[in-house]
């Protein structure tokens, strides 16, 4: 069956009013009001009239994920619960292998070793827990650059000003959850692609603690900065997609063997006592956006009314690290692409062939320096959370999302306070914290101590209980929607 070809049972949810979030939905999969089938068409048919204008998926797999959806419907109705994923319809990144859909890395450099695989641990995890998987979903080519509408792939636009870039790397899965399209989605961050487009499109994604989940299946960017996690509508959805998604496994030597927390038990409500720490230099810096700035003095003070302990502090080698992050990965990078720029110059779009050429421009020494630099800034962090604090609070960036056609790579990195917390491999979270005056959604980064994403949720969720930020729906989505 096509997307096209959806039965009556798709009128039980109009297009309009889908559940906004996996909790919602997953509520009236249990009390009978909602079917997985309904619910799958329903996005689908969303998707039908959304995607043209946004630029969502590379592939849709409707006919396997109503297969799923009819197969959660049957387990629930026979007392078989799997969890909160059971009959949730769920995209993937597009450099996220899976059984049922090629996986292109939105490039014409394919491997087929990469795409051939089957289901990445990190799919086969989610089917496992029910989820419904509807399609491959866009990216920057292998998670790096900017759009090359020269190469024939969808240009992912922003959810709430189509003339706007959805950020990236993560793109699809950003602007798909913000449309509505499905209900959560798995993107990956080596610098900021999971945090960036969630900050964009005003929703929720989390970049867990390096080695909290495996990351074998997915086509390497940087392979000690890479992070595959959870981009949701809210912090309580994502908190119940990374405690499917972590745990160890042994394909992954980069996989950490230690007990997954229950994330979602870890949700009190309450910010009690937290200790956050603010750096205010940013907030104060000319590359800021004074709408940035404000948003995010209004979250602190939400935070501060919660119960929180906000003090201001300094990040330890911030300009630093963030350079760390930025060299490191494109050496990492070019170090699995080379062969292919080489022979295939060309064929990469222009933002990513620039972009892992910089990996070109280090030394050996370079890149040794910017271990170095880690290692400083992991000690210096270690200090920092060791003197009593519990998270550190920023803007997920500076600016808001810029439009499409003026983007560099620079100018990208530059707005960015993301790459910070790849370099220490420390969980990070962005979360939304309301819109600028051009209508265009502002993202506020919690980040805590490693392997204490609980602390990170419980924080992301007590806000959200307090704000209904992350519930405030785009007025261009819902005009294509409606037909306006």
């Amino acid at each position: 069956m096509t997307s096209t070809q959806t039965s009556t049972d798709a009128q039980s949810i109009a297009p309009d009013h889908l559940p906004l979030t996996i909790t919602a939905a997953a509520a009236a999969l249990r009390d009978g009001s909602l079917t997985a089938v309904a619910l799958t068409q329903a996005v689908q048919a969303r998707a039908d009239q959304l995607d043209e204008a946004i630029g969502t998926y590379i592939v849709r797999t409707d006919e396997t994920a109503l297969a799923a959806a009819a197969k959660a419907d049957e387990e629930l109705a026979a007392g078989v619960d799997k969890g909160l994923l059971h009959g949730i319809p769920l995209g993937i990144k597009d450099i996220i292998a899976t059984a049922d859909a090629p996986s292109t890395a939105q490039s014409l450099i394919l491997r087929p070793e990469f795409s051939d695989q089957g289901d990445a641990v990190v799919v086969a995890r989610l089917r496992a827990a029910g989820a419904v998987i509807t399609g491959k979903v866009t990216t920057m080519e292998y998670a790096v650059g900017h759009p090359d509408p020269s190469k024939g792939f969808p240009t992912p636009h922003n959810a709430w000003n189509l003339e706007h870039w959805a950020g990236g790397s993560s793109s699809g899965t950003g602007n798909g959850v913000a449309a509505g399209m499905f209900l959560g989605g798995l993107g990956t961050d080596t610098g900021g692609s999971i945090r960036l487009p969630s900050a964009w499109n005003g929703i929720s994604g989390m970049k867990q603690t390096f080695g909290r989940v495996p990351k074998s299946g997915c086509a390497p960017l940087g392979y000690s900065y890479d992070h595959i996690g959870p981009m949701t509508r809210s912090a309580r959805d994502a908190a119940a997609m990374l405690a499917v998604l972590a745990g160890h496994d042994e394909s992954d030597a980069c996989s950490v063997d230690r007990p997954v927390d229950d994330y979602v038990a870890a949700l009190t409500g309450s910010m009690e006592g937290l200790r956050i720490g603010v750096d205010l230099s940013f907030l104060e810096s000319v590359n800021c956006d004074p709408d940035i700035a404000a948003l995010t003095r209004a979250a602190i003070e939400v935070c501060t009314a919660a119960g929180a302990i906000v003090s201001e502090v300094s990040l330890p080698f911030f300009t630093e690290l963030q350079t760390a992050t930025v060299a490191g990965f494109c050496a990492e990078a070019l170090a699995y692409h080379r062969n292919d720029l080489a022979a295939r110059w060309d064929d990469y779009g222009y933002g990513t062939r620039l972009a892992i050429g910089r990996g070109m421009l280090l030394t050996a020494a370079d890149f040794v320096q910017a271990q170095r630099v880690r290692r400083a800034g992991l000690r210096a962090l270690t200090d920092l959370y060791g003197s009593g604090f519990d998270l550190m609070l920023t803007p997920t960036t500076l600016v808001p999302a810029p439009k499409l056609g003026s983007l560099s790579f620079n100018g990208i990195v530059g707005a960015l306070l993301t790459p910070y917390w790849n370099a220490s491999g420390y969980p990070a979270m962005s979360i939304p914290m309301g819109l600028t005056s051009a209508g265009l959604p502002a993202g506020l980064q919690l980040a805590g101590k490693p392997f204490d994403e609980a602390t990170v949720f419980q924080a992301a969720d007590a806000f959200q209980l307090r704000t209904d930020h992350h519930l405030v729906e785009s007025p261009v989505v819902l005009g294509i929607l409606g037909g306006k």
